[in-house]
């Protein structure tokens, strides 16, 4: 049936428990595909990037890519997974367009890596352990360019256009097992999840997983059942969610429509949704296929993969410090709350601030600048912090000259502007523009003098013991300076001239 009208969100809540399921897949950053030597750089022209094997050509035989098995196994360590002792590929037997061999070279019952774990951490500091059921090895399909319609969808297209550069592209899916006990906050850990694993991605170097950008996406399967029941409910399957914020609106979105359609006495079709960006809502794709429909069989074209257990040992020594364990490393480095810690990562920053302590700044200046000034900057861009023109080393430099005493805060904020416009560096910008603080004391002295003479009523104050007022002198010499005094100076001198104790 149709449903035209939600459930409010607390009232779904009062009468359903939802149960979650997420399908991660991430595209490998290997310079070749899966099972063929084509290469994987973005931004080809189309069909560019194609071969026999990875178009399904026959007597094409495929081999598989040895840095994309390697990566398997880095991502099942670090999702405390089991590493299998053998293994090996099926084919997922399904008709699209834009799949050149009719099925996809996949794993099926015998995945690379299984039963492990991933703990994410919530907003307010709790943390909600995520049971992963698989980490397999798999291969992307094309891609459908479809024109002519007004949503970019097949329905109201006049043609199709495929491109099968992307066919073959290695692929890890990294599957939950069925995430339940979250109750009202099943939005905000789907999101969390996805954030916590991809921070994990980038820190083993496997890929960039930029979502915008496809490399990593997500399919949110979510499910009701009736507070107090334990059978699980039939499932939809959101499709290709390829941002944090819109993982949480999809789950959010489809709990209030399952119960909609639930209370008025309708059943949920098992199916794949589609997911809309504009408003969060989801509407149908296909009736979704059991696995028995994809009539999977072992490939017979690739030998077993057997990683030896010293090898995958070795990995396991060489993993690098994983995301969580960094962020409450450097959250007590830094001395900042779980709070402070988790607007910094909501920005993006860590890695940014990282980068300017480790170029010299201290934690506390490098946090300013990048959460204030830069963050001011990409919101009013509409930028990421780390797209914007300007590098931790430079932010850096910004921060020695503040503390040297060359620059004031209003100097630097200027210093940052001329580096963001293309000027140059902060030493560059700070010549060009004449921004270094007015030091010389002769010079000072004769803007303190000025100002003195110019204020008689209120160094008369001063002298009578009122000395608050001096700010306001202090506020004449820096618009004559054009704030390039050091105002704790200036107040030094100000005092001096009148005869006054600070």
């Amino acid at each position: 049936m149709t449903v035209t009208e939600l459930v409010p969100y607390e009232d779904a809540l009062a009468t359903y428990d939802p149960v979650m399921g997420l399908e991660v897949h991430v595209e490998l950053g290997t310079k070749t595909k899966m099972f063929c030597g084509c290469s994987t750089t973005l931004g080809a022209d189309a069909n560019s990037q194609t071969c026999p094997t990875c178009l399904g050509l026959p007597g094409s035989l495929p081999v598989v890519n040895a840095i994309g098995v390697e990566s398997a196994i880095k991502i099942g360590l670090a999702l405390n997974c089991s590493i299998a002792s053998w293994c090996r590929f099926a084919r997922k037997n399904y008709f699209y367009p834009d799949m050149p061999k009719n099925f996809q070279t996949s794993q099926y019952d015998e995945p690379i890596a299984f039963d492990g774990y991933l703990d994410v951490q919530l907003e307010d500091g709790e943390v909600f352990r995520v049971q992963i059921e698989r980490a397999h090895m798999e291969e992307d399909t094309g891609k459908s360019l479809h024109v002519g319609g007004a949503t970019g969808r097949i329905h109201g297209a006049s043609h199709s256009l495929l491109d099968y550069n992307r066919a073959g592209i290695p692929l890890i899916e990294i599957v939950t097992k069925p995430i339940e006990g979250a109750g009202a906050r099943a939005p905000e850990v789907a999101k969390a999840y996805v954030a916590e694993l991809r921070e994990l991605i980038k820190a083993l170097g496997v890929s960039e997983a930029r979502m915008e950008q496809g490399q990593m996406r997500c399919d949110v399967n979510l499910s009701l059942r009736p507070n107090g029941t334990e059978k699980l409910g039939t499932r939809s399957e959101t499709k290709n969610v390829n941002s944090l914020r819109s993982v949480e609106r999809a789950a959010r979105f489809e709990i209030q429509r399952h119960a909609a359609v639930l209370s008025s006495g309708g059943s949920i079709v098992q199916e794949t949704r589609h997911f809309h960006e504009e408003d969060g809502s989801t509407t149908a794709g296909r009736i979704k296929d059991n696995a028995e429909d994809y009539r999977y069989f072992p490939e017979p074209d690739l030998v077993p993969v057997a990683p030896e257990s010293a090898w995958v040992e070795e990995l396991r020594a060489a993993l690098p410090e994983l995301p969580r364990l960094r962020r409450n490393r450097l959250r007590e480095e830094w001395g900042i709350s779980e709070h402070d810690m988790q607007s910094i990562l909501n920005a993006g920053a860590v890695d940014l601030i990282t980068a300017t302590v480790d170029a010299g700044a201290d934690s506390a200046s490098a946090r300013k600048w990048w959460m204030g000034e830069l963050a001011r900057r990409a919101n009013e861009d509409g930028a990421e912090l780390a797209a914007l023109p300007i590098t931790p080393a430079q932010v850096a430099r910004v921060t020695a000259l503040v503390t040297e005493g060359s620059l004031n805060d209003k100097l630097a904020r200027q210093t940052i502007e001329g580096v963001l416009a293309g000027e140059g560096d902060p030493d560059t910008v700070v010549d060009k523009r004449g921004l270094k603080v007015v030091s010389d004391e002769g010079a000072l002295g004769t803007a303190v003098d000025e100002a003195i003479a110019a204020n008689a009523a209120i160094a008369d104050k001063i002298r009578g013991g009122k000395v608050a007022a001096a700010g306001a002198l202090v506020g004449a010499v820096m618009k004559a300076t054009r704030g390039q005094a050091d105002a704790a100076r200036v107040r030094e001198l100000i005092l001096e001239r009148l005869g006054v104790e600070g």
